[in-house]
């Protein structure tokens, strides 16, 4: 795609294709495989089957990215957790996934991010020895993934002025020096399942929002448009459920442990500069961490928590204060800035969809929500129905391609092998190309190379390139471009999910007037 082109030919979504695709869809036609579920692994699965050259149809209840993939912290994780664990399997494979998102499929969101762990009295000096180990052996990880060191730069250890120059923000009394490690950060969690959605749409993958599966069998669906109220069917051939913490209503048999993960939002001038994100241990774990993570658009994360959920699972998770507390309080043992409750701007939650695995455990030894595996599993139904359940936003990819791979195999469809691993996504280039891009360089970070064309709309129309609130980066230009290309319908896509503007509550009820008036715009076009 050159610089200044239009979107990939084929990928664009908005709401004359989904009402056509999606009476295409119940016209009594059997498509190779219908995917329930449109988050980071429901996108990348009608990606995978559409690339190997299957007839997908993919709903989702609600929007791209509703569920679990937008409350991510935002980061492809190379697995060291996971090596801590005993994990050397999921390690090694979280360490491929990272390689393959920042080299070859999303270099454009995806990209080096430094995190400091500051050693203060807090941390032992046996406890820093051994994370030193861990780190050493984080990049061991990489080494056998196949990741550049270019790509992802060594460990090493800081001194307490370096360590205070990464970090301004530590406190110095008692700060001995840090330990500096690289991952992986999206530049945004919801960015990737868009990007996703529409290689997958250029592929030929109808993928359709606000259709509601109501009941699942091994050869299709009854759905229900979200818009119309009006009821069909999708007839396919595979079905493969990839609903995430909601799976187990959709397939009976499937057993989810939800487990809460809770981030606070903070003003990045409350806590000042942040060159890298910070790795906080918590008092009494030794391998949990609290994690700050400075965003572009002015504004920090703080998270996360790894708490069981009770009861029925919600559309949107709600934080309770006590996960509030616990981030605060373990903050406040490293910063010299004191940060209080009124300083939380936002928070977020995302449920984490672990397979229940107690049933197979001896008595009194249910695991925390914190100790269960994060592998994926992949469960084939009596009747066929594949579902794809556990894992994490990282291996999203190789969670796709066993699913697909799957259903190949139960339902005897004609597909070779994924080539995902090498497949770029929608605005995905090589470094050197992107930075070669005539656009502001947070836009190419956020649309690779549509960026130049995302830039044009407020070239054409000035009043697009204002940001829809102040001080906040996002222009009337991107939305323009969300409802256009990226499938956005409403207000609340465009604020909640296409941007990130809705994470503080303030902020969202700013723009709202704004932005309802970029949808009436594009209503009265359609019209």
């Amino acid at each position: 795609m050159s610089p200044t082109s239009s979107p990939a030919a084929g990928s664009s979504l908005t709401a004359a294709r989904r009402g056509r695709e999606l009476t295409e869809a119940t016209d009594g036609r059997v498509v190779d495989v219908l995917v329930v579920g449109l988050g980071a692994t429901g996108a990348g699965v009608a990606l995978d089957a559409a690339a190997r050259g299957l007839d997908v149809v993919a709903i989702d209840a609600h929007d791209l990215a509703f569920g679990t993939s937008r409350w991510s912290s935002k980061l492809i994780h190379g697995g060291l957790r996971y090596l801590a664990s005993g994990q050397l399997d999921v390690a090694h494979e979280s360490a491929v996934e990272r390689g393959v998102l920042m080299e070859r499929t999303a270099p454009h969101l995806v990209r080096a991010q430094p995190f400091v762990l500051p050693l203060t009295g807090l941390v032992s000096r046996g406890q820093a020895a051994l994370t030193w180990a861990g780190l050493r052996a984080g990049d061991g990880l990489r080494l056998t993934a196949r990741t550049a060191r270019a790509t992802l730069p060594a460990p090493r250890r800081l001194t307490a002025v370096e360590t205070r120059h990464m970090a301004p923000t530590l406190r110095p009394e008692g700060l001995r020096g840090g330990l500096l490690s690289w991952d992986g950060k999206l530049t945004d969690d919801t960015r990737l399942v868009t990007a996703l959605a529409r290689t997958a749409a250029a592929r030929g993958a109808r993928v359709l929002t606000r259709v509601r599966a109501l009941e699942l069998s091994a050869s299709g669906a009854r759905i229900r448009d979200e818009l119309t109220g009006e009821e069909g069917e999708i007839r396919a051939r595979a079905v493969i459920n990839a609903s995430g913490v909601w799976a187990g209503d959709l397939v009976d048999g499937i057993r989810i442990r939800p487990s809460r993960g809770t981030h606070l939002v903070l003003r990045a001038e409350r806590i000042g500069p942040l060159p890298a994100g910070l790795h906080i241990p918590v008092p009494g774990e030794t391998n949990r961490f609290v994690l700050v993570l400075p965003q572009d658009d002015g504004r920090v994360y703080v998270g996360l928590t790894d708490e069981p959920l009770d009861g029925p699972v919600p559309d949107v998770p709600e934080v309770p204060e006590t996960d509030i507390g616990f981030l605060l309080d373990v903050l406040g043992s490293v910063l010299d800035v004191p940060v209080g409750r009124d300083d939380v701007v936002g928070a977020f939650a995302g449920l984490r969809p672990l397979l229940d695995t107690s049933a197979t455990a001896a008595p009194g030894t249910a695991a925390r929500t914190a100790d269960i595996s994060r592998r994926h599993a992949v469960l084939t139904s009596p009747d066929g129905v594949v579902s794809v359940v556990g894992g994490k936003l990282t291996t999203y990819r190789r969670m796709a391609q066993d699913a697909v791979n799957a259903a190949v195999t139960a339902r005897g469809l004609s597909a070779g092998p994924s080539p995902t691993a090498a497949l770029p996504l929608v605005g995905a280039a090589a470094p050197r190309a992107l930075s070669a891009l005539r656009a502001p360089r947070r836009l190419v970070q956020r649309y690779g190379t549509e960026a130049p064309a995302v830039h044009a709309l407020a070239a054409d129309e000035p009043r697009l390139g204002e940001p829809v609130v102040p001080g906040h980066p996002v222009t009337g230009a991107e939305l323009v471009w969300a409802l256009r290309h990226e499938g956005a319908l409403d207000e609340a896509d465009l604020l909640d999910r296409r941007t990130r503007i809705g994470l503080v509550p303030a902020d969202r009820a700013e723009a709202l007037e704004a932005v309802r008036g970029f949808v009436g715009e594009a209503l009265a076009l359609d019209g």
